[in-house]
């Protein structure tokens, strides 16, 4: 069998599996990105989440024996909520739009699974087929391979943009010693278009496809210490990642797709209540939040988010339960967030609370410089705050 026919059979069965878009390129190296990538390392724009081997990350050959071809795929996913969470005493934090529904590593790795099946089937069983199936916790670098196979270009956001469904795609990649004529690679096609660099609130687009992975919103919201004072405004009520670059992008406008059920957001999983979030337990976090990708750090970045966004939504009627998260929580990062929280949530001084974070400090560990260094910030923010009326 011809593999040009073969192409043809497996996009076919790629429709029948549900892969909303599927692209093929050749195994060749992608040692043009060395430049860059080492350049962006040590300017400290890595975030550490990335695969650290950078020749893993640019050669197919070492990490796949005698590699021919690279099979990439997309899968589009929902931008809009059909239903938003009924109104209740609480405010809400939102997730960003790639982290609803199933995680989507459990989702590309089952279409990939379902795909290399068909193959091996429409291949027959006179060839000897291997496959490396990955997503974005593999080595390769999924935008550049999804580049080059033909599914979009990369935008000056550093997102894969496809003509169909815009950058709302996930990215999956399959090696194999299977030869596919490739696909063309799609240039660049932003033009004079910076909406996106403009619209980053902290400036973490360099302005050619780079990014300052440290600055991005997304990236701050996923560590797991204090957030720098500067990102906290910045993430408004959005407890993991960001959509910015994605939401103002023109080639996104009107895309939303339901494709996938298991892409189907959870309204109150998705938009959750910010305040029964400080307090929750192990069990009932995982049973909330534990099949979305939004989870994979844990519980305590999000309730450490949870803190900011309540201070960005100015709702004062959380400093009980927030004051409470000082004198109980055992995590010294949860009780330092909320102990920022209440005073920037507080606009008069009050010697109750003054002496309560006092206290709350002295009780802190004293080698947690940083920890002890946003008590005290907190403490002098509020001392210089005018005072109450008819406090002595």
């Amino acid at each position: 069998m011809k593999n040009e026919q073969l192409k043809q059979q497996i996009i076919a069965a790629s429709k029948e599996i549900g892969i909303d878009k599927i692209g093929f390129t050749t195994a060749a190296n992608f040692e043009y990105m060395r430049p860059s990538l080492v350049k962006q390392k040590a300017a400290g724009h890595t975030t550490g989440f990335e695969h650290q081997n950078l020749d893993e990350r640019l050669n197919p050959d070492q990490i796949f024996d005698q590699p021919r071809s690279i099979i990439a795929i997309a899968l589009a996913y929902p931008t809009k909520i059909s239903e938003r969470p009924q109104r209740t005493e609480f405010k809400r934090g939102q997730f960003a739009r790639a982290s609803w529904g199933v995680d989507y590593h459990h989702i590309l790795d089952e279409k990939m699974d379902a795909l290399i099946v068909a193959i091996r089937k429409l291949a027959g069983a006179d060839q000897t087929i291997d496959f490396k199936p990955m997503v974005d916790t593999g080595e390769l670098i999924d935008v550049v391979v999804a580049q080059r196979a033909g599914l979009g270009f990369i935008g000056l956001n550093g997102l894969l943009i496809t003509q169909e469904f815009g950058s709302y795609v996930y990215l999956g990649e399959i090696i194999t010693n299977l030869e596919f004529t490739p696909d063309e690679p799609i240039a660049n096609q932003c033009g004079t278009c910076r909406r996106c660099i403009a619209a980053c609130p902290p400036d973490a687009l360099l302005g050619d496809g780079r990014l300052n992975g440290q600055r991005c919103l997304s990236y701050q919201t996923q560590t797991k210490g204090l957030m720098d004072p500067e990102f906290r405004p910045m993430i408004r009520n959005v407890i993991y990642g960001c959509d910015i670059c994605q939401i103002v992008c023109p080639f996104n406008k009107g895309k939303n797709f339901h494709f996938h059920a298991d892409m189907e957001p959870d309204p109150e999983a998705v938009m959750p209540e910010l305040v029964p979030m400080l307090t929750m337990t192990n069990k009932e976090f995982k049973l909330k939040f534990g099949p979305m990708s939004g989870s994979w750090r844990g519980k305590k970045p999000l309730q450490r988010n949870a803190i900011i966004a309540l201070v960005n939504l100015k709702d004062r009627s959380a400093i009980p339960k927030l004051l409470e998260v000082i004198d109980h929580d055992p995590r010294p990062i949860i009780r330092a967030t909320a102990a920022w929280a209440v005073v920037e949530l507080s606009d008069l001084k009050n010697k109750d609370l003054l002496d309560f974070l006092i206290t709350a400090k002295s009780k802190e560990a004293s080698d947690q410089p940083e920890i002890n260094h946003e008590y005290q910030n907190a403490i002098d923010k509020l001392a210089s705050m005018p005072e109450l009326p008819n406090q002595n």
